[in-house]
């Protein structure tokens, strides 16, 4: 890999997200070496990222990372890895599932997968989880289109729908139920920890003094807030079989609230310390599973769908989960429709090492294709 020549980079939206898409490769086997060179492509640590790719959001600074598959059942390998902002950390503790609608696409466009004539499904080991993940790509002609008529909430206007279902993530960090309860007290709040695709901590947004309507910006400034669920997350890291969180990326934080907008619940998310403009894919089916469970603060507030469709309400629309419910009530898998798009595809050139020096002429260039 030679850092001068650039490195083969496809920037994608995925979902709500965005982020920079690798081949395993082209980037160092060493893990610490690899993280080192994220940092420094996405232009971290700086509250702007102004000398990197990333979009100053943790929305917009994250990696997946793709390679043959590891396993038979898997035709790709799918890392993700949460590059982020403001700190030199890059985390691979937890999956993506809005980056993850763009894998399918990405391992047609880089040759992993061969492309079929209308639909090419395209089994995804989730690195992170150890399961595997099945998206239905549109290939008219047998060539990734983004074109098409779903729309998802927000994201602007209408593209081709990527199909996403997965199947025993229950438990796919630390346990369904990591603490044996449905329901946990702490500091004075009742919690549900679950585990269904992301391991979170789900709080009625009541029992903490707001609404759960309140926009992002009020709720990043309300710094004592911010200082009581990091408190509560830093005990449950614990009791979900995760250890000191301190400086982790799990579990997520949802203040749950009822809906509003015809959906089945309200959420709004941490992640952990910055609020989600939206809310993540398996951060909704963990909170739709916890709408199941009798003595949950979700299920308390939930509008229960007859159909197994969750939406679930976040603050710039809703996320649609649907929850395959054996007929004992346990989720036997999930699914949501997303979409992804190709927003360039080149060479990406990181900025000087930390320390070395540079002239004005250096730091961060992107040799970009512009694509429709």
């Amino acid at each position: 890999m030679s850092e001068g020549a650039g490195i083969p980079c496809l920037w994608m939206r995925g979902g709500t997200s965005k982020g920079a898409y690798f081949l395993a490769r082209d980037l160092p086997a060493d893990p610490a070496a690899r993280d080192a060179l994220l940092l420094r492509i996405m232009g971290s640590p700086d509250p702007r990222q102004i000398d990197g790719i990333g979009g100053a959001d943790p929305l917009t600074s994250k990696v997946a990372v793709l390679g043959p598959p590891t396993r038979p059942d898997a035709d790709v390998d799918y890392l993700f890895l949460q590059v982020f902002v403001d700190q030199p950390l890059v985390s691979d503790a937890q999956g993506c599932g809005n980056i993850l609608a763009g894998v399918g696409p990405a391992a047609i466009e880089r040759g992993l997968v061969p492309a079929r004539d209308g639909i090419t499904p395209v089994r995804i080991h989730m690195v992170n989880t150890g399961e595997v993940a099945l998206a239905e790509v549109a290939t008219p002609g047998g060539a990734v289109s983004y074109e098409g008529d779903a729309a998802i909430d927000g994201v602007p206007g209408h593209h081709a729908p990527v199909r996403l279902m997965f199947q025993n993530i229950a438990g796919s960090m630390c346990g369904a139920l990591p603490s044996g309860r449905a329901v946990d007290v702490i500091d004075g709040v009742a919690c549900t920890l679950i585990d269904n695709g992301m391991p979170v901590v789900v709080m009625a947004a009541a029992n903490l003094g707001i609404t759960g309507r309140e926009d992002r910006e009020t709720l990043e400034a309300d710094g004592a807030l911010k200082a009581r669920i990091e408190a509560i997350r830093l005990q449950a890291g614990p009791l979900m079989q995760l250890g000191d969180v301190a400086a982790a990326s799990v579990p997520k934080m949802i203040l749950v609230a009822p809906p509003a907008a015809g959906g089945a619940i309200a959420t709004r998310s941490w992640i952990p310390h910055r609020v989600h403009a939206s809310v993540g894919v398996f951060a909704a089916v963990s909170v739709a599973t916890a709408c199941l469970l009798p003595d949950s603060p979700a299920a308390a507030l939930a509008t229960l769908p007859p159909d197994g469709r969750f939406r679930v309400e976040h603050p710039t629309g809703a996320l649609e989960v649907f929850l395959d419910i054996a007929p004992d009530g346990t989720v036997r898998g999930a699914g949501n429709i997303r979409t992804a798009r190709k927003l360039f595809d080149g060479r990406v050139f990181p900025g000087p090492r930390p320390g070395s020096a540079t002239t004005a002429s250096q730091g961060m260039a992107a040799d970009a294709t512009m694509a429709h």
